[in-house]
């Protein structure tokens, strides 16, 4: 009996290294340092515009952890430690409480416990997720 011979695995093609791949590298490096960039200027224009008004409210408070976070998460994407799948829900989390503060005492009670739903909802995820990252 004449059986055939096994051939080798044939190794995967490396993406990384292909010219396709490094043209996704480059641009999703300049998007990031762009959206770092922005972040820094949208921060710095909430700086000025908190000085100018010469008072700070919550809303400005919890819009710079808005900020904050975004960097935090692009600073996850460069060095990559961490679970770069958190923050956004984190970013989530503050912008939805902002809005509860933004609107104030004159939205409906229902829609807070919504808003309060959702905060326990992505809280919830954030933790489920931090448990399955680390296992």
């Amino acid at each position: 009996m004449n059986t055939p011979e096994p051939t080798a695995p044939q190794p995967e093609p490396d993406l990384q290294h292909s010219p396709a791949g490094r043209l996704f590298k480059w641009i999703e490096q300049g998007l990031l340092m762009l959206a770092a960039i922005m972040t820094l200027v949208a921060a710095g224009t909430e700086v000025w515009s908190v000085y100018q008004r010469g008072s700070i409210v919550l809303a400005d408070i919890l819009l710079m952890f808005l900020y904050t976070e975004v960097i935090a998460m692009i600073a996850v994407f460069y060095t990559g430690k961490g679970s770069s799948f958190v923050f956004p829900i984190f970013i989530a989390i503050t912008a939805i409480a902002r809005l509860i503060v933004l609107q104030g005492k004159d939205m409906d009670a229902e829609n807070v416990v919504y808003e309060a739903s959702a905060i326990l909802l992505l809280a919830v995820a954030a933790l489920v997720m931090g448990r399955v990252r680390s296992d």
